[in-house]
């Protein structure tokens, strides 16, 4: 995976933006709506695929390129979320983290797709 530099990615999605006058509906309910639809538009790529067929998915130019427009879109959403709410990423990332090693236990997780709750 290459490092992102997130600044820069940030300050276009921002001019984009300002150029269009698109902030006036950028509320953090509407950016979470479509964050939601572009999510669902991934969803639906892989929809009626199976296991084996979603994990090749990187071997069909058509599929990857569709794959890689949702995810752009889905991304571009949450970082426009993440800029209305100031919350810095790396900190909500890495808290995040913390709290899911002390729900999922590697003694209890390991090797497991069990919801903690049902240890």
């Amino acid at each position: 995976m290459n490092t992102l530099n997130l600044k820069i990615i940030n300050d276009r999605i921002e001019q984009f933006v300002q150029e269009r006058d698109w902030d006036q509906f950028h509320s953090v309910k509407n950016l979470t709506t479509a964050l939601s639809v572009e999510s669902s538009e991934l969803v639906e790529l892989f929809q009626w695929l199976s296991e084996v067929e979603s994990n090749q998915a990187k071997q069909n130019p058509l599929l990857k390129s569709k794959v890689e427009d949702e995810v752009a879109d889905v991304f571009v959403y949450l970082l426009r979320i993440i800029s209305k709410m100031d919350i810095d990423l790396e900190k909500a990332v890495l808290n995040k983290i913390q709290k899911n090693a002390e729900k999922y236990p590697i003694e209890k997780a390991r090797g497991k797709a069990t919801k903690y709750s049902d240890f």
